[in-house]
């Protein structure tokens, strides 16, 4: 069946507190999305933001982000009052996050909430099914506080080397701290499974992503090293990255620690199997960020300015795939194969099984031979007009070359009349492949300033777009509706015809 749906990240929700939430808005869009005859939304990583506020830089692998938790919840909840939320300050401007007042405020916030909480038999139960990852993520966290936010590496030795004497008075001078994380994960399941139940009875699947790597400052390598290329102080050997291309003269230097593939094969990748059922739990569909690392991926002596001196090395392949495969038969995966796709990267990807993603925006490139015109996709791919890493379209039209954008609207019948934006959204909506994904970005019609993320920089600008209130209208879901039912990805009547 052909289907589509809305990339829209959480943190871009309106509300009151400085940061889109598990809240009233989130359930909103879940009815926006319905109305608009759409079958998915699509979110950036839940996990809890690192460094840069990236989601995909994260502390943990299977934690859940505290500044999601919706703080009118904990109030109806009798954990805090109106007017003490309101006493702290979420930032100026109801447009952009302000990550520095979010940090400062959310946690004072749910450490007040905490002190009110009494735990249950369901908090119990979930201490307990958590208890394999929670643990050494609360005590992680526990530690960071201690030792003012620094990263792992830079502990005392009998920390970073995790001697189990200095462990065992930490957990025990350090109890109320890995309580609030603990408490902070379950109030964050427990809304984020009502949200999701609340979208699966109103028709809306979640695809949720996994970023192919953890950063080096988190609790996975910090609790298991020895799944990852590190030296015997425990630092990286080499590093992620992407190689030079005609966009980057330097390529990217991400800076994560690599896999020990030999090791994760011995243990029948089980950390990986682990990660993608916690994974399984939050989404109904999975995105694999940066697929093609699994064929071989870029790695960079640790140390270098740039990735420049990086090279090519072999990674699990299908030996990968089957394994998951196996373990998570019912899981549903979409392959993130963008970048520098060799033969040998897009045979994984056929033998995967798994769609690919195909990008609009890479279509009209004049720098490079692509497969990225809809006439060249398959059936079983994922059209985007772009991802969160990429320009909206406005601001491609207006940013591109004049080739480009010219061919773009000869090739899709560009108009005036129908706007360009909104002919790049026909354009994928028409396309074969069976499922269509734009930004809400750009069904707002939304430039620059509306960008999600810049890849290789650290600015201000990145992950802090939101929508204005009273974006999710009626006359936008019609509009959006109307497109999706001409080309066939709805089944859905709009509401008023139920009502005939």
């Amino acid at each position: 069946m052909r289907e589509s749906g809305i990339l829209m990240h959480l943190t871009s929700l309106p509300g009151p507190y400085g940061i889109g939430s598990m809240g009233k808005s989130a359930y909103h869009f879940v009815d926006f999305l319905e109305k608009a005859g759409q079958s998915y939304w699509q979110i950036l990583p839940l996990a809890p933001t690192g460094y840069g506020n990236s989601p995909y830089q994260s502390t943990s692998s299977c934690a859940g982000n505290p500044y999601l938790i919706d703080l009118d919840t904990l109030a109806e909840e009798g954990l805090l009052t109106k007017a003490e939320i309101d006493s702290f300050f979420w930032g100026d401007d109801p447009k952009l996050v302000d990550f520095g007042a979010i940090y400062n405020s959310r946690f004072r916030c749910l450490k007040l909430a905490y002190s009110r909480f009494v735990p249950g038999d369901d908090y119990r139960a979930f201490l307990e099914e958590n208890r394999d990852w929670l643990e050494d993520y609360s005590l992680f966290m526990a530690l960071k506080g201690r030792f003012d936010g620094r990263p792992w590496p830079q502990w005392p030795r009998e920390y970073r080397f995790r001697e189990e004497a200095a462990l065992t008075q930490a957990r025990q001078e350090l109890s109320d701290e890995m309580g609030l994380q603990r408490f902070m994960q379950y109030e964050f399941t427990r809304q984020w499974m009502a949200l999701r139940r609340y979208a699966g009875e109103h028709g809306i699947r979640i695809i949720g992503d996994v970023p192919i790597y953890v950063p080096m400052d988190s609790s996975d390598v910090w609790s298991e090293p020895e799944l990852f290329q590190l030296d015997e102080e425990r630092k990286p050997v080499k590093v992620a990255g992407c190689p030079p291309d005609s966009f980057t003269a330097d390529g990217q230097l991400w800076g994560n620690p690599l896999y020990d593939w030999p090791r994760h094969h011995d243990t029948g990748y089980a950390w990986w199997i682990h990660r993608l059922t916690a994974a399984g739990k939050l989404y109904d569909v999975i995105r694999i960020d940066h697929f093609r690392g699994f064929e071989s991926y870029w790695a960079v002596p640790f140390g270098d300015e740039n990735a420049r001196g990086g090279s090519w090395v072999q990674g699990p392949g299908m030996d990968f795939i089957r394994a998951i495969q196996d373990a998570l038969p019912k899981l549903d995966f979409i392959a993130e194969d963008l970048g520098f796709v060799t033969p040998e990267v897009r045979a994984l990807q056929l033998d995967s099984g798994y769609p690919g993603m195909k990008v609009i925006e890479f279509a009209f490139d004049s720098r490079e031979k692509n497969d990225y015109l809809p006439h060249k996709y398959p059936v079983e791919s994922v059209c985007y007009t772009g991802t969160h890493d990429n320009v909206t379209v406005v601001q491609w039209l207006e940013e591109a070359s004049a080739q480009d954008v010219a061919f773009a609207k000869s090739y899709l019948g560009l108009n005036a009349e129908e706007g360009y934006v909104w002919g790049m959204i026909r354009g994928g909506m028409g396309s074969v492949s069976r499922l269509f994904v734009a930004q809400m970005q750009d069904y707002l019609e939304l430039g620059k300033f509306a960008r999600m993320n810049f890849p290789g920089t650290l600015t201000s600008a990145n992950w802090t777009w939101r929508a204005e209130e009273g974006f999710d209208s009626d006359a936008l879901a019609q509009r959006i509706f109307q497109v999706t039912k001409t080309y066939g990805r709805t089944e859905k009547p709009w509401p008023d015809e139920t009502q005939n």
